[in-house]
């Protein structure tokens, strides 16, 4: 009896392992396959991501129509309409900017989007010869948000000299319309395809591997909070990478005062992919970021998820400090941009490091700036 008591210990044993190293050959472990990453993966897309883009193609359908009110009138009214809806749609977009995934990633949708600051010689010779494709990559820095900002409040020194362009020239509302109509089309591309098939493929993309919607989701989130966020509009204006402060490159420079604005909704929508609460509703909470990392992480005594919202606000706290106009803020006193981009800079590698090793999760980007 106790040689066969002793085989059974012995059978299971070896069945444990063998289970064990399975798990460790599929890229798993007890700890995240005991967490429900697919109800989590559910809740990113039905109650986040969808949402957010169904609300920004929404304000970009808002932009479309005034544009081609403004264009066939070109008065101050409607310059004005054009440019509250320019700048509701922009603040949307703040919110979706990180999710470059699927379809986002194929067409590269970003950078057809959001790459500033603007060539302003290339708009400027799109115009004139009324010939250009605004699908090439060529003109990333002509097209977009950042291009409407140009457009909309650059293109001349006031406001009636604006106008001016556009009432005696029809090449400037041509291209200010195919500005518009390129990013509703290649919104609708990445919207459709989230309300359609691809929904399915995210969600059921639950592996802990190199290509697997979490892994890809969580590695796109941090790269955005360090790059797009981060460095784009604090560090590089501020001259943190070269060595001098550069305030035409702050998102939205021509209008200037919606600068700071856009910086903090995109806090917002970092906040709201961390937490999984949609501009803080908890009605819509579900499984997130900040559960699957305490759930990775175990039970230590001070939980890294809290450690990061309370950086996330020491730093949100360093912004809402700033200017209203970043411009103004680099060219009067930087240092206080400086600091922001240090509080920033405490939050990378909470996420880059610190959650990144606590989930099993490897950054799949390298940069240049450390870490």
């Amino acid at each position: 009896m106790g040689n066969r008591k002793n085989l059974i210990v012995l059978f299971y044993s070896m069945l444990f392992a063998a289970l064990t190293l399975s798990c460790e050959d599929n890229g798993e472990d007890i700890e995240t396959t005991s967490f429900d990453r697919e109800a989590m993966l559910t809740h990113w897309a039905d109650n986040i991501i969808i949402p957010l883009h169904n609300q920004f193609s929404t304000s970009l359908s808002n932009l479309k129509s005034t544009t081609a009110t403004f264009v066939a009138s070109p008065n101050s009214d409607n310059l004005s309409q054009v440019r509250l809806k320019w700048i509701a749609a922009y603040k949307a977009w703040q919110y979706i900017e990180m999710y470059n995934v699927g379809k986002a990633e194929e067409i590269y949708f970003f950078s057809k989007m959001n790459i500033y600051p603007s060539n302003t010689e290339r708009i400027t010779l799109n115009i004139s010869s009324a010939v250009y494709d605004l699908e090439n990559a060529n003109n990333n820095a002509a097209r977009g948000f950042p291009a409407l900002d140009y457009m909309l409040y650059g293109i001349d020194a006031t406001d009636d000299l604006i106008l001016q362009k556009y009432i005696g020239d029809v090449k400037y509302g041509t291209y200010l319309t195919d500005l518009v109509d390129a990013m509703v089309l290649n919104t609708e591309t990445v919207v459709n395809a989230w309300n359609g098939s691809y929904r399915a493929t995210f969600i059921s993309s639950t592996e802990n591997n190199a290509t697997s919607s979490i892994n890809k989701l969580i590695n796109d989130f941090i790269y955005y909070y360090e790059k797009g966020f981060r460095s784009n509009k604090i560090g590089i204006p501020a001259g943190v990478f070269s060595g001098a402060a550069l305030p035409k490159n702050v998102e939205g420079y021509y209008s200037r005062i919606y600068s700071k604005e856009l910086v903090l909704e995109a806090y917002k929508g970092i906040e709201t992919f961390f937490t999984g609460k949609l501009n803080g509703a908890t009605v819509m909470q579900g499984l997130s970021l900040s559960d699957y990392t305490d759930h990775m992480e175990g039970n230590p005594e001070e939980k890294l998820s809290a450690a990061i919202l309370a950086q996330f606000e020491r730093a949100k706290t360093k912004i809402n400090e700033l200017d209203s106009n970043l411009v103004s803020q680099v060219e009067s006193d930087n240092s206080e941009m400086l600091l922001t981009f240090d509080e920033l800079q405490k939050a990378v590698i909470l996420l880059k490091v610190d959650m990144l090793r606590a989930i099993s999760i490897n950054a799949d980007y390298v940069d240049a700036d450390g870490d």
